[in-house]
């Protein structure tokens, strides 16, 4: 049995780990804000062209 405590990340929905993972590499590397803002844009838009495309994966 393994006696390590959890987290309340360890129980969270995937889209928050990743989240959580994000914020920390940008804030460690000292990415300015506002070019992670138009950087996570241009990403949305990439993802959500993929929802759209039936090829997509």
């Amino acid at each position: 049995m393994n006696n390590a405590p959890t987290t309340s990340l360890d129980n969270a929905p995937a889209e928050i780990k990743l989240a959580v993972d994000l914020i920390c590499l940008l804030e460690d590397n000292g990415i300015d804000p506002q070019t992670v803002l138009s950087a996570i844009d241009i990403v949305r838009h990439d993802f959500e062209k993929k929802l759209q495309s039936p090829s997509s994966k």
